[in-house]
């Protein structure tokens, strides 16, 4: 008679299982409250202590770590000497292992959780015996997953090697991926070392969020994954209230929409963004958050359409309708007035978006910076921490006026606006900004000063006038032709981080032009 042993967190389909098992002629061996489960479904059980004739303790901790029950999952039928040792120690094979682990990541997620409550949900005897019978999956079943039950209960019959192989491999990226939360939540809880960042050996859970129709292009296969370390935060913390499936496209324009608001996340203002191909083609603080969607809509209202906008406080009915004019992709904002909502469902393909613990007047800045940036390359993963934003409230302490000439408070407004808003756009970046919006943006160029002619340019071209803005760079100015070409653009003051061997000569081009110029010290490079 074949024998299955099944220790589960989650009962999901588990009496079901147990009992197809049972007509099938299997034995069951079970543990504690998996047990108790069963044999209320009227599942017939074997006690684990019965099995090893030794009690369950340490509250738990300790009921399957033994040789009665390892060796039984681990003998190679094919080695007669694995059976030999079996039979003379009165051992028998178990050909079924069913197990799912304590839940870790689910305790973690938890506002209120302690180490000690996340120490306990630590599984030792459930990984152990799933890799256990992945290892002999050549002789027995290991499942995972509640998903896989109806499968196994078909197949047994036909003793179908290659499903056991996909749920072996199932069982060792499951028990990979919970040992990485571990490792990630003790290190994110105050592990000591100053490499407990980013270590010789790193392990970044990750669990498929969803699968997506494709990719960036229609013949790239794609799938959206989080970090299971932590509570779900960033994209994975929200919910789709409306509109058609998230694309691989649209996901990314959406993180590129919630970084570009970041600065503004603490500020008093409302802020928006508005953004296209990930970088933003508007952004502005305002009165209102109506305020700030038409300031940050004015930068560039051509490439506005169908793009990606996020907001730092609630949607109003207004606003809504305003949002409803154009053509866009995505809204995502902290929450939605009732009647916003009704407006906005009227575009049948428009998604949107907001945090799963909705209600709040204004992002929580956890909810969409923190933690790792990790990049794939070709054969590898670049991870760093992730940039602390820059916002406008800490300008001005830090700011090095490097020019003759200084600032006047309204040109230290904007200057300190541009600086938070530039970190968003792709590098070589150039922002132009007057009164808490963006009026002209230049990204993605290979020069310079290509970049801050194309943000001239596209402040003309939606009808800004430029005289007597300021510019904000995201790196230094190699050479002073990006300081000649912001003058001929009407630029009356710039901030930038400094630290080029050319630094002389583009104070000398600022005095030239009587333009004020600031330092940072601080790079703010978006790949």
């Amino acid at each position: 008679m074949p024998t299955a042993l099944i220790s589960v967190s989650d009962k999901t389909g588990i009496v079901e299982f147990a009992a197809g098992l049972s007509e099938r002629g299997w034995s069951i061996v079970s543990t504690g409250g998996t047990a108790a489960e069963l044999r209320d479904g009227g599942v017939e059980v074997t006690g684990v202590g019965e099995l090893t004739g030794f009690p369950e303790m340490l509250g738990g901790r300790v009921k399957t770590l033994h040789p009665l029950v390892h060796a039984g999952i681990l003998a190679r039928r094919s080695v007669p000497s694995d059976l030999e040792q079996l039979a003379d120690q009165a051992i028998s094979p178990i050909d079924l292992v069913a197990v799912n682990l304590y839940p870790f990541q689910k305790t973690i997620a938890r506002k209120d959780v302690t180490l000690a409550d996340a120490l306990e949900q630590i599984d030792i005897g459930g990984p152990t015996l799933l890799r256990a019978a992945a290892k002999n999956h050549g002789f027995v079943w290991p499942v995972c997953d509640p998903d896989d039950y109806p499968d196994v209960l078909a197949a047994l019959d036909e003793d179908d090697e290659e499903l056991r192989r996909r749920l072996a491999v199932k069982v060792f990226l499951h028990t990979s991926v919970y040992d990485a939360a571990i490792a990630g939540y003790l290190r994110d809880s105050g592990a000591p070392g100053e490499d407990a960042d980013l270590p010789a050996e790193l392990l970044i859970p990750i669990v498929r969020v969803q699968g997506l129709r494709y990719g960036e292009n229609p013949d790239q296969r794609a799938a959206f994954y989080r970090d299971a370390s932590t509570a779900p935060w960033g994209i994975p913390g929200m919910e789709q209230l409306h509109g058609k499936e998230l694309s691989f496209n649209n996901l990314l324009d959406v993180d590129g929409a919630l970084g570009a608001i970041a600065p503004f996340i603490e500020e008093e203002q409302p802020a928006c963004a508005i953004v296209k191909h990930t970088t933003p083609c508007g952004i502005a603080s305002g009165r209102s958050a109506l305020d700030a969607y038409q300031k940050a809509l004015a930068c560039d209202p051509l490439s506005a359409f169908g793009s990606v906008i996020s907001l730092t406080q609630p949607v109003t009915e207004s606003l809504a309708e305003a949002i409803a004019e154009m053509f866009v992709e995505c809204v995502v904002a902290p929450g939605y007035a009732e009647e916003a909502l009704k407006v906005l469902q009227k575009k049948k393909s428009l998604r949107i978006l907001r945090p799963v613990e909705s209600g709040q007047a204004r992002w929580e800045r956890g909810q969409v910076w923190r933690g790792l940036d990790a990049r794939g390359v070709r054969g590898g993963l670049l991870v760093q921490s992730t940039a602390t934003p820059a916002a406008p409230n800490d300008f001005r302490a830090s700011a090095t006026v490097a020019t003759a000439r200084q600032p006047g408070e309204q040109e230290w407004i904007d200057l300190a606006f541009g600086w938070a808003a530039v970190q968003a756009v792709k590098s070589n970046a150039i922002l132009l900004a007057r009164d808490g919006a963006s009026i002209g943006i230049g990204a993605g160029q290979m020069s310079r000063v290509d970049s801050v002619g194309i943000a001239a340019r596209k402040a003309a071209a939606a009808g800004h006038q430029t005289e007597g803005c300021a510019l904000a760079s995201d790196a230094f100015f190699p050479f002073r032709d990006g300081i000649d070409a912001a003058a001929e653009a009407g630029v009356r003051s710039i901030v930038q981080p400094g630290g080029s061997v050319k630094d002389a000569e583009t104070i000398a081009a600022a005095d030239e032009h009587g333009i004020t110029m600031v330092f940072t010290g601080r790079r703010l490079f978006r790949h």
